[in-house]
């Protein structure tokens, strides 16, 4: 499975001008825990996390508490990849872009959401995507033969 079926594609923004309590605001409201800061084209230019926030008091703008250094994936990375870039870097998102402009972003809520909806069938282990499993597996048939997906550890595809 790749980032593109999985991220989010509506990703709230700012841009480097933004005063710190509109930042805040966002970030408040929208329930998130960060978020991206770009340009007027639709680049990156850093991330503003709750973190920065609170561990630099003196900053004014995004562009002044925002994190540079931003780790981001392309659409086409595999979902294994995120995850392991997330656990491995200690980190909650990460942008997706293709080029350069960001289309998406993919955090740990997404890959919580996606385990929770994922079903594996245990006779010829199809995956299916619901709420609820199928009653039947759609590709051999095998009636309630689905379990919810095992997570390998990190580094294990």
């Amino acid at each position: 499975m790749k980032v593109r079926d999985i991220m989010t594609r509506e990703v709230v923004t700012v841009r480097e001008d933004a005063p710190l309590r509109e930042v805040a605001q966002l970030i408040d409201q929208r329930h998130i825990s960060g978020l991206p800061v770009c340009d007027a084209e639709g680049h990156i230019a850093g991330v503003v996390s709750e973190f920065d926030l609170i561990a630099k008091p003196g900053a004014h703008t995004a562009g002044d508490a925002m994190t540079r250094d931003v780790i981001s994936v392309m659409e086409d990375t595999s979902v294994d990849e995120v995850r392991y870039l997330l656990v491995q870097r200690r980190i909650k998102r990460v942008p997706v872009l293709r080029g350069q402009k960001l289309v998406g972003i993919v955090s740990r809520a997404d890959l919580v959401h996606e385990i929770a909806l994922t079903w594996v069938c245990e006779v010829c282990g199809d995956h299916e995507r619901g709420a609820t499993a199928p009653a039947a597996c759609p590709r051999c048939g095998a009636p309630s033969g689905y379990a919810s997906v095992p997570i390998p550890p990190i580094g294990v595809a």
